[in-house]
């Protein structure tokens, strides 16, 4: 049994991540391996850096790397709204609301963090 408390930011930017490896992997189908590539990393990386902040030393390093994970979320985004552009890419909407969600979460971390500072 797990008691671990549900933790919105990290359980939306890991569910964001496997999205990400399944979207990725369609890419890779098409041979779309460069768009694939970035949007793997970038869109992977958002959920690292939220995974690294759970064991930040200080509110400084927390507030650091969920400032990291947002401009990971940013070029994310880029990434994705190439593909919602492009023809010959399939559908990214769903992973755009995903981030979306994200990105509200962590603006309002931020701001809440600097609040209160």
């Amino acid at each position: 049994m797990n008691n671990k408390k549900p933790n919105l930011i990290v359980d939306l930017s890991f569910q964001f991540s496997l999205s990400i490896i399944e979207y990725t992997a369609e890419l890779d189908k098409r041979n779309k391996y460069v768009l694939s590539n970035q949007l793997l990393r970038s869109g992977t990386s958002i959920g690292v850096n939220i995974a690294e902040s759970q064991n930040a030393d200080s509110k400084i390093e927390f507030l650091y790397n969920i400032q990291t994970a947002l401009k990971e979320v940013s070029d994310t985004k880029y990434w994705l709204n190439l593909c919602k552009e492009s023809e010959e890419y399939p559908d990214c909407k769903r992973l755009l609301d995903e981030i979306g969600s994200i990105e509200r979460v962590a603006t309002k971390i931020i701001k809440s963090l600097k609040k209160n500072n």
